[in-house]
Protein backbone atom coordinates (compact mmCIF):
# COMPACT_ATOMS: atom_id res chain seq x y z
CA UNK A 1 0.00 0.00 0.00
CA UNK A 2 2.81 2.40 0.89
CA UNK A 3 4.45 1.64 -2.44
CA UNK A 4 1.19 2.43 -4.25
CA UNK A 5 0.86 5.75 -2.41
CA UNK A 6 4.44 6.62 -3.26
CA UNK A 7 3.85 5.75 -6.91
CA UNK A 8 0.73 7.92 -7.05
CA UNK A 9 2.57 10.79 -5.35
CA UNK A 10 5.39 10.59 -7.90
CA UNK A 11 2.83 10.57 -10.70
CA UNK A 12 1.12 13.72 -9.47
CA UNK A 13 4.39 15.54 -8.84
CA UNK A 14 5.64 14.65 -12.31
CA UNK A 15 2.34 15.65 -13.90
CA UNK A 16 2.38 18.98 -12.09
CA UNK A 17 5.96 19.75 -13.07
CA UNK A 18 5.16 19.23 -16.75
CA UNK A 19 1.87 21.13 -16.60
CA UNK A 20 3.31 24.56 -15.92
CA UNK A 21 2.09 25.99 -19.24
CA UNK A 22 -0.54 25.17 -21.85
CA UNK A 23 0.25 22.69 -24.64
CA UNK A 24 -0.04 25.57 -27.15
CA UNK A 25 2.65 27.55 -25.38
CA UNK A 26 4.97 24.55 -25.08
CA UNK A 27 4.48 23.73 -28.76
CA UNK A 28 5.32 27.35 -29.61
CA UNK A 29 8.55 27.16 -27.62
CA UNK A 30 9.49 23.87 -29.28
CA UNK A 31 8.76 25.45 -32.68
CA UNK A 32 11.10 28.33 -31.79
CA UNK A 33 13.78 25.84 -30.75
CA UNK A 34 13.48 23.80 -33.93
CA UNK A 35 13.22 26.79 -36.30
CA UNK A 36 16.35 28.44 -34.92
CA UNK A 37 18.66 25.42 -34.77
CA UNK A 38 18.28 24.91 -31.03
CA UNK A 39 20.74 22.03 -30.84
CA UNK A 40 23.52 24.51 -31.67
CA UNK A 41 22.47 27.24 -29.25
CA UNK A 42 25.10 28.36 -26.78
CA UNK A 43 22.68 27.40 -24.00
CA UNK A 44 20.38 24.75 -25.41
CA UNK A 45 17.11 23.27 -24.09
CA UNK A 46 16.32 19.74 -23.07
CA UNK A 47 12.81 19.71 -24.50
CA UNK A 48 12.03 16.55 -22.50
CA UNK A 49 12.67 18.46 -19.30
CA UNK A 50 10.22 20.74 -17.49
CA UNK A 51 9.84 24.07 -19.27
CA UNK A 52 10.69 26.04 -16.16
CA UNK A 53 14.20 24.59 -16.45
CA UNK A 54 14.69 25.90 -19.99
CA UNK A 55 17.33 28.61 -20.30
CA UNK A 56 15.97 32.12 -20.84
CA UNK A 57 12.30 31.22 -20.26
CA UNK A 58 10.46 32.89 -17.39
CA UNK A 59 7.14 31.49 -16.18
CA UNK A 60 4.64 33.20 -13.89
CA UNK A 61 1.27 31.74 -12.91
CA UNK A 62 1.78 28.88 -15.36
CA UNK A 63 2.26 31.30 -18.26
CA UNK A 64 5.35 32.11 -20.34
CA UNK A 65 5.94 35.81 -19.69
CA UNK A 66 9.52 36.31 -20.86
CA UNK A 67 12.01 34.91 -23.36
CA UNK A 68 15.59 36.14 -23.11
CA UNK A 69 17.92 34.40 -25.57
CA UNK A 70 20.35 37.23 -26.26
CA UNK A 71 23.80 36.14 -27.53
CA UNK A 72 22.63 32.53 -27.86
CA UNK A 73 23.50 31.66 -31.48
CA UNK A 74 19.94 31.45 -32.80
CA UNK A 75 19.94 30.83 -36.56
CA UNK A 76 16.93 30.74 -38.85
CA UNK A 77 13.50 32.33 -39.12
CA UNK A 78 11.17 33.04 -36.25
CA UNK A 79 8.20 30.66 -36.57
CA UNK A 80 4.60 31.80 -36.90
CA UNK A 81 3.86 29.78 -33.77
CA UNK A 82 5.55 32.44 -31.66
CA UNK A 83 2.22 34.24 -31.85
CA UNK A 84 0.77 31.58 -29.54
CA UNK A 85 2.83 32.84 -26.61
CA UNK A 86 0.05 35.29 -25.85
CA UNK A 87 1.11 36.01 -22.27
CA UNK A 88 4.59 37.24 -23.18
CA UNK A 89 5.62 40.58 -21.72
CA UNK A 90 9.20 40.63 -22.95
CA UNK A 91 11.20 39.13 -25.82
CA UNK A 92 14.93 39.68 -26.17
CA UNK A 93 16.56 37.88 -29.10
CA UNK A 94 19.34 40.39 -29.66
CA UNK A 95 22.80 39.53 -30.99
CA UNK A 96 21.86 36.38 -32.88
CA UNK A 97 21.69 35.29 -36.53
CA UNK A 98 17.97 35.41 -37.18
CA UNK A 99 17.04 36.01 -40.80
CA UNK A 100 14.05 36.41 -43.12
CA UNK A 101 10.99 38.44 -42.13
CA UNK A 102 9.28 38.95 -38.79
CA UNK A 103 6.11 36.85 -38.50
CA UNK A 104 2.89 38.85 -38.66
CA UNK A 105 1.46 36.61 -35.90
CA UNK A 106 3.39 38.85 -33.55
CA UNK A 107 0.21 40.91 -33.40
CA UNK A 108 -1.22 38.30 -31.01
CA UNK A 109 1.26 39.24 -28.29
CA UNK A 110 -0.91 42.03 -26.95
CA UNK A 111 0.61 41.94 -23.45
CA UNK A 112 4.10 42.57 -24.78
CA UNK A 113 5.92 45.52 -23.23
CA UNK A 114 9.37 44.97 -24.71
CA UNK A 115 10.26 43.62 -28.17
CA UNK A 116 14.01 43.44 -28.76
CA UNK A 117 15.28 41.72 -31.90
CA UNK A 118 18.33 43.90 -32.63
CA UNK A 119 21.68 42.88 -34.17
CA UNK A 120 20.32 40.13 -36.42
CA UNK A 121 19.71 39.71 -40.16
CA UNK A 122 15.96 40.31 -40.21
CA UNK A 123 14.84 41.69 -43.57
CA UNK A 124 11.71 42.92 -45.29
CA UNK A 125 9.31 45.56 -43.97
CA UNK A 126 8.50 46.26 -40.35
CA UNK A 127 5.18 44.46 -39.88
CA UNK A 128 2.34 46.94 -39.49
CA UNK A 129 0.82 44.38 -37.11
CA UNK A 130 3.23 45.57 -34.41
CA UNK A 131 0.85 48.52 -34.10
CA UNK A 132 -1.57 46.16 -32.32
CA UNK A 133 0.79 45.85 -29.34
CA UNK A 134 -0.69 48.78 -27.43
CA UNK A 135 1.23 48.06 -24.20
CA UNK A 136 4.62 48.13 -25.91
CA UNK A 137 7.15 50.40 -24.21
CA UNK A 138 10.36 49.28 -25.89
CA UNK A 139 10.86 48.44 -29.59
CA UNK A 140 14.45 47.68 -30.56
CA UNK A 141 14.92 46.48 -34.14
CA UNK A 142 18.19 48.25 -34.91
CA UNK A 143 21.07 46.72 -36.88
CA UNK A 144 19.07 44.42 -39.14
CA UNK A 145 18.22 44.57 -42.85
CA UNK A 146 14.72 45.98 -42.55
CA UNK A 147 13.47 47.97 -45.53
CA UNK A 148 10.53 50.08 -46.62
CA UNK A 149 8.81 52.88 -44.76
CA UNK A 150 8.03 53.08 -41.07
CA UNK A 151 4.44 51.83 -40.76
CA UNK A 152 2.08 54.57 -39.64
CA UNK A 153 0.45 51.95 -37.40
CA UNK A 154 3.48 52.20 -35.10
CA UNK A 155 2.38 55.73 -34.29
CA UNK A 156 -0.49 54.23 -32.29
CA UNK A 157 1.95 52.82 -29.72
CA UNK A 158 1.51 55.72 -27.36
CA UNK A 159 3.20 53.90 -24.46
CA UNK A 160 6.50 53.66 -26.31
CA UNK A 161 9.52 54.98 -24.44
CA UNK A 162 12.21 53.64 -26.77
CA UNK A 163 11.94 53.36 -30.56
CA UNK A 164 15.28 52.22 -31.95
CA UNK A 165 15.24 51.47 -35.68
CA UNK A 166 18.73 52.59 -36.65
CA UNK A 167 21.18 50.81 -38.97
CA UNK A 168 18.66 49.27 -41.35
CA UNK A 169 17.60 50.04 -44.93
CA UNK A 170 14.49 52.04 -44.07
CA UNK A 171 13.28 54.63 -46.57
CA UNK A 172 10.57 57.27 -46.79
CA UNK A 173 9.92 60.16 -44.44
CA UNK A 174 9.49 60.43 -40.69
CA UNK A 175 5.73 60.17 -40.12
CA UNK A 176 4.36 63.44 -38.76
CA UNK A 177 2.11 61.26 -36.59
CA UNK A 178 5.19 60.43 -34.54
CA UNK A 179 4.42 63.54 -32.54
CA UNK A 180 1.72 61.48 -30.80
CA UNK A 181 4.34 59.27 -29.10
CA UNK A 182 4.61 61.68 -26.20
CA UNK A 183 6.21 59.13 -23.84
CA UNK A 184 9.26 58.63 -26.06
CA UNK A 185 12.60 59.08 -24.36
CA UNK A 186 14.84 57.60 -27.07
CA UNK A 187 14.33 57.79 -30.84
CA UNK A 188 16.92 56.42 -33.24
CA UNK A 189 16.52 56.33 -37.02
CA UNK A 190 20.21 56.81 -37.78
CA UNK A 191 22.05 55.08 -40.61
CA UNK A 192 19.09 54.43 -42.91
CA UNK A 193 17.96 55.82 -46.27
CA UNK A 194 15.23 58.11 -45.02
CA UNK A 195 14.50 61.48 -46.62
CA UNK A 196 12.39 64.61 -46.43
CA UNK A 197 12.37 67.30 -43.78
CA UNK A 198 12.58 66.57 -40.07
CA UNK A 199 9.00 67.20 -38.94
CA UNK A 200 8.34 69.94 -36.42
CA UNK A 201 5.90 67.55 -34.74
CA UNK A 202 8.88 65.86 -33.06
CA UNK A 203 9.06 68.93 -30.82
CA UNK A 204 5.90 67.60 -29.14
CA UNK A 205 7.98 64.77 -27.64
CA UNK A 206 8.70 66.68 -24.46
CA UNK A 207 10.19 63.65 -22.63
CA UNK A 208 12.73 63.03 -25.39
CA UNK A 209 16.28 62.53 -24.15
CA UNK A 210 18.02 61.10 -27.25
CA UNK A 211 17.36 61.95 -30.90
CA UNK A 212 19.57 60.11 -33.40
CA UNK A 213 18.88 60.95 -37.06
CA UNK A 214 22.37 61.00 -38.55
CA UNK A 215 23.44 59.28 -41.80
CA UNK A 216 20.22 59.62 -43.80
CA UNK A 217 19.05 61.89 -46.61
CA UNK A 218 17.11 64.44 -44.57
CA UNK A 219 16.82 67.95 -46.00
CA UNK A 220 15.89 71.42 -44.74
CA UNK A 221 16.63 72.77 -41.28
CA UNK A 222 16.25 71.56 -37.75
CA UNK A 223 12.95 72.91 -36.42
CA UNK A 224 13.49 75.89 -34.12
CA UNK A 225 11.00 74.34 -31.73
CA UNK A 226 13.58 71.71 -30.75
CA UNK A 227 15.08 74.21 -28.29
CA UNK A 228 11.98 73.59 -26.15
CA UNK A 229 12.89 69.94 -25.62
CA UNK A 230 14.23 70.54 -22.12
CA UNK A 231 15.15 66.90 -21.44
CA UNK A 232 17.05 66.39 -24.68
CA UNK A 233 20.71 65.67 -23.93
CA UNK A 234 21.84 63.87 -27.11
CA UNK A 235 21.12 64.92 -30.67
CA UNK A 236 22.86 63.63 -33.80
CA UNK A 237 21.83 64.84 -37.26
CA UNK A 238 25.14 64.86 -39.14
CA UNK A 239 25.71 63.23 -42.54
CA UNK A 240 22.40 64.28 -44.05
CA UNK A 241 21.50 66.84 -46.71
CA UNK A 242 20.40 69.52 -44.30
CA UNK A 243 20.82 73.17 -45.31
CA UNK A 244 23.67 73.45 -42.83
CA UNK A 245 25.83 71.09 -40.81
CA UNK A 246 25.03 70.62 -37.14
CA UNK A 247 27.54 69.38 -34.62
CA UNK A 248 26.43 66.39 -32.58
CA UNK A 249 25.71 67.04 -28.93
CA UNK A 250 25.87 64.50 -26.14
CA UNK A 251 25.61 64.88 -22.40
CA UNK A 252 24.72 68.56 -22.41
CA UNK A 253 21.56 70.59 -22.75
CA UNK A 254 21.20 71.34 -26.47
CA UNK A 255 19.23 74.52 -25.79
CA UNK A 256 22.30 75.89 -24.00
CA UNK A 257 24.49 75.18 -27.04
CA UNK A 258 22.25 76.07 -29.94
CA UNK A 259 22.58 79.65 -31.25
CA UNK A 260 19.34 80.86 -32.73
CA UNK A 261 19.37 83.46 -35.44
CA UNK A 262 18.02 86.85 -34.53
CA UNK A 263 14.30 87.50 -34.53
CA UNK A 264 14.65 89.32 -37.87
CA UNK A 265 16.31 86.41 -39.64
CA UNK A 266 14.63 83.58 -41.47
CA UNK A 267 13.25 80.78 -39.31
CA UNK A 268 16.29 78.55 -39.31
CA UNK A 269 18.90 77.43 -36.82
CA UNK A 270 22.56 78.32 -36.85
CA UNK A 271 25.14 75.53 -36.67
CA UNK A 272 25.65 74.29 -33.15
CA UNK A 273 28.83 75.43 -31.41
CA UNK A 274 30.82 72.78 -29.59
CA UNK A 275 31.17 74.29 -26.12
Amino acid sequence: MNSLKLLLLCFFVTSYSFAQITPEEKEALVALYQATNGDDWNASWNIDDSVDNWYGVKIEDNKVVEINLEFNNLKGKLPDAIGNLVHLKKINLGFNKLRDTLPTTIENLTQLKSLEIFMNDIEGPIPSQIGALKQLETLKLYSNKLSGEIPVELMELTNLKELLLGSNNLSGMIPVEMGALTNLKKLSLMNNQMEGEIPVELAQLTDLEELLLSSNQFTGDLPLEFVNLKKLNTIMVSDNKLSQEYISISGKKPEALMDLQSQNSTASMNPVNDQ
